[in-house]
């Protein structure tokens, strides 16, 4: 028992992976970005975990990433659904998409993924008008900050109820409790956990994995 969550020293952190169920094909993934520059804008394989059993545990059959990267968390989200789920996944890089096209197709869920090169907000906002409000069972969003707020009231007008909307980055690092840091990437993801935490149309829950896992559930 305790009153604190566990603090992960670097020994707990090599026992934490070593629980880890992790396929293959996410392991070669996560070694092919680690050497890559903007490698720290992968997210964490327990964290992968985690998503996959959410998404599992919800039966999401239809699914929202903003922010693909190389793959890995829309590698985790297309795995967890059955073969007629349908993720689409939101990016503007087609430099680190190719990347993740590439594992789609070695994890053989490239037939669940539609991958849109555009803002995100202006696919999002498409959806909504095509009819597609409370049709979706699980949003995951991790990309430009500033945008976070935007980027989850579309979601929510997009998600049905019951439907599980989870939030990259909502730790930042520690900056979030770290008054002194003003950017506005951190004043962004402070203001949105704040305003989460108060809004009464969902269910939520900071998870302290990762950078931080905001999860909201619609009510």
């Amino acid at each position: 028992m305790s009153t604190r969550t566990t603090g992960l020293s670097d020994s707990l952190q090599e026992y934490l992976r070593a629980t880890l169920r992790e396929p293959e094909v996410l392991a070669e993934l996560r070694e092919e970005t680690a050497k890559l520059s903007a490698a720290r804008m992968q997210i964490s394989p327990e964290q992968g975990q985690l998503m996959r059993l959410l998404v599992e545990s919800i039966g999401a059959r239809r699914a929202i990433e903003v922010g693909v990267f190389t793959g890995y968390s829309s590698t985790c989200v297309a795995l967890a659904m059955p073969p007629e789920g349908r993720l689409i996944a939101c990016d503007v890089s087609e430099d680190w998409t190719a990347i993740a096209r590439r594992y789609w197709a070695k994890a053989g869920v490239s037939h669940k993924i539609e991958l849109v090169l555009a803002p995100a907000l202006q696919t999002l906002d498409g959806l909504l008008a095509a009819g597609q409000a409370q049709c979706f069972d699980f949003c995951f969003i991790d990309a430009d900050k500033d945008r976070y707020d935007d980027y989850y009231e579309r979601c929510l007008s997009l998600s049905r109820s019951g439907g599980l909307i989870a939030i990259d980055n909502a730790l930042w690092g520690g900056s979030v409790a770290d008054q002194s840091q003003r950017d506005e990437d951190t004043e962004a993801i402070r203001a949105l956990n704040a305003k989460i935490v108060g809004d009464e149309r969902v269910s939520m829950s900071l998870v302290p994995i990762g950078d931080g896992l905001l999860l909201a559930r619609k009510r």
